[in-house]
C-alpha cells in the first residue's frame, strides 16, 4: 500500500488514517512538544508496515542521545529494513543505519542526499540538521536547509519548522539579520515552534542583547513551555540573560523553577543544568546543594560513552559536587571510547578527553594546567558539538582559569579578544577590570 501526502512523498505501508497520526508526530517533532513516540505508536498500530513511522520513532529515540533508548530504536530499524520501501525511505533507514553504527557523519551526509532527492522530506531536513548540530557543522546547519529553500512556500505544512533551521543555521554563521528575521517569522506562523524560538534567542545571545532577549522570551512563556520537550533549554536561554547582566537571584530562581525544579533525568536538561551551575561556579557564587542534586542525576551515566558532549557536562557536575570517584569513571570510560570505532572516538579523542581533564585540573585548583589544556581545544572544539553559546563555556573557563593561574598577560588578551565580539558584555568588562581595575575596557 502506498499512501502520499500533501507534500506529494509517497509512503510505503501507510494509509490515509496512519498518515494523519505521523503528520502530527511530525509536527509535533518539529515544535518539540507534547509526545511525538506515542503519536508513532498510533500510526504503527493502525499500519504496522508502516515504514516512515518507524524511522520517525527511531530519530525521536536516538536524537536525544539517552543510552538506554538505543535498542528500542535498534528494533525499530530492524523493523523498517524488513519491509518493502522506496529508494527515500531506504536512504532513511541507511541513515539510521549509520547512527546505530557511530557513524554520525556518515549519517548525515546519507540524509544530505536524500534531502538533495527529496527536498520536501522535512524528516530528512530536520534528523540532517539535528545530526549537524551534534558534530558541530555549522555549514551545514545552514546550508543542508538552504538548498532546500527554493522547493518550500509558506502554503505548504511545516514551512515554519524549514524557516526556524536555517534561522539556527544562519545564526551559526554569524548572519544575525537574516536569523532574526527568519526565526521571527516563523515563530509567527507557528508560535509553538521552539526551535525558531530558540534561533532568536541565540542571535539576542551572541549580540548580548540582553534587554531584548529578556523580552522576546518573557512576551508569552505559556506559548513555548508548555508540554514542550524543549522548555528547559529555552529557560536556559532566559537565565543566559540574566547572568550576563549579574542578576543573580533571578538566574537562581530560574534554575530552582524551571530549569532543574523537577530534576529532569533527561540527558538535554541535565546539560543545561550543568551548563548553568558550571557558570555560576566560574563566578564564585554559592550554589548549595544544587551541585549534589545535578550530580546524583548524572550518576547513572558515568559510563555510557556515547557522546563526548555529556560527558562534559557529568564531569562538570561531579567536579562541582566534589565526586572524584565518578569523575574518574567517566575518564575510564573515554579511555574504553576512545580504543573504539565510530566517530564518538574522534569527539572524545579532539575535544572530550582533553576537556574533562581540563575540567578536573580546574576543580583540584591546577588551574595552570586548565589553561594548557583548553587553550588548543577552543578552535577545534565544535568537532564535539553544541552551539557558540553553549559552546562560550570553554572560554570562560579559560579565562578564568587563566586569572587565578596569574597568568595576568594571556587574561587580558583573551578579555580583549572576547570584548571586540560581544562588545556590550558587562561580563567580560568585568573580567577585563579584574586584570587590572586601572585598566579600562573602552
Amino acid at each position: 500500500m502506498i499512501q502520499y501526502d500533501d507534500l506529494n512523498l509517497a509512503h510505503s505501508g501507510a494509509d490515509a488514517d496512519s498518515l494523519a497520526h505521523y503528520w502530527r508526530a511530525l509536527r509535533q517533532f518539529q515544535c518539540y512538544i507534547e509526545d511525538p513516540v506515542a503519536s508513532t505508536d498510533t500510526a504503527i498500530g493502525v499500519r504496522p508496515d508502516f515504514v516512515m513511522a518507524h524511522v520517525l520513532k527511531a530519530y525521536l529515540l536516538l536524537l536525544g542521545t539517552e543510552p538506554e533508548t538505543t535498542a528500542i530504536a535498534r528494533d525499530c530499524h530492524a523493523t523498517a529494513a524488513r519491509l518493502s520501501a522506496n529508494a527515500r525511505e531506504r536512504g532513511h533507514i541507511e541513515a539510521i543505519g549509520q547512527l546505530l553504527d557511530g557513524k554520525w557523519h556518515r549519517a548525515a551526509r546519507v540524509l544530505e542526499d536524500v534531502s538533495i532527492d527529496n527536498p520536501c522530506d522535512a524528516l530528512a531536513l530536520q534528523a540532517g540538521h539535528v545530526i549537524d548540530f551534534y558534530v558541530g557543522n555549522s555549514r551545514m546547519l545552514r546550508d543542508r536547509i538552504a538548498r532546500a529553500m527554493p522547493a518550500w512556500s509558506k502554503t505548504m505544512p511545516g514551512y515554519h519548522a524549514v524557516l526556524g533551521m536555517h534561522a539556527f543555521g544562519l545564526e551559526e554563521c554569524a548572519d544575525y539579520a537574516r536569523a532574526e528575521a527568519m526565526g521571527r517569522t516563523a515563530v509567527e506562523l507557528e508560535p509553538r515552534d521552539g526551535w525558531a524560538q530558540h534561533a532568536v534567542a541565540h542571535v539576542m545571545e551572541m549580540q548580548c542583547r540582553q534587554a531584548d532577549g529578556i523580552a522576546w522570551m518573557r512576551a508569552d512563556p505559556d506559548v513555548w513551555s508548555t508540554d514542550s520537550f524543549f522548555k528547559v533549554h529555552l529557560w536556559w536561554h532566559l537565565a543566559l540573560y540574566h547572568l550576563e547582566l549579574g542578576e543573580i537571584d533571578e538566574v537562581l530562581a530560574l534554575f530552582d523553577e524551571h530549569i532543574y525544579g523537577d530534576q529532569s533525568p533527561l540527558v538535554l536538561n541535565m546539560i543545561d543544568a550543568s551548563a548553568m551551575l558550571w557558570r555560576l561556579h566560574l563566578r564564585g557564587i554559592d550554589v548549595g546543594q544544587r551541585w549534589e542534586a545535578v550530580a546524583d542525576g548524572w550518576r547513572p551515566f558515568t559510563r555510557a560513552g556515547n557522546y563526548a558532549f555529556n560527558d562534559v557536562h557529568a564531569v562538570m557536575a561531579f567536579v562541582g559536587a566534589r565526586r572524584a570517584d565518578a569523575v574518574e569513571e567517566v575518564l575510564d570510560s573515554q579511555q574504553a571510547v576512545m580504543r573504539g570505532a565510530g566517530d564518538n572516538a574522534s569527539f572524545t579523542r579532539e575535544v572530550g578527553h582533553p576537556l574533562t581533564l581540563a575540567l578536573k585540573a580546574f576543580g583540584e585548583e591546577r588551574y595552570n594546567e586548565a589553561v594548557h589544556l583548553i587553550r588548543p581545544l577552543r578552535e577545534i572544539a565544535h568537532r564535539f558539538g553544541g552551539s557558540h553559546a553553549q559552546r562560550d563555556l570553554l572560554d570562560l573557563t579559560l579565562i578564568e582559569a587563566a586569572l587565578r593561574a596569574g597568568q595576568r598577560n594571556l587574561a587580558a588578551a583573551l578579555c580583549a579578544e572576547r570584548l571586540a565580539l560581544r562588545t556590550y558584555s558587562p561580563l567580560t568588562r568585568q573580567l577585563f577590570a579584574r586584570v587590572d581595575p586601572l585598566r579600562t575596557a573602552a
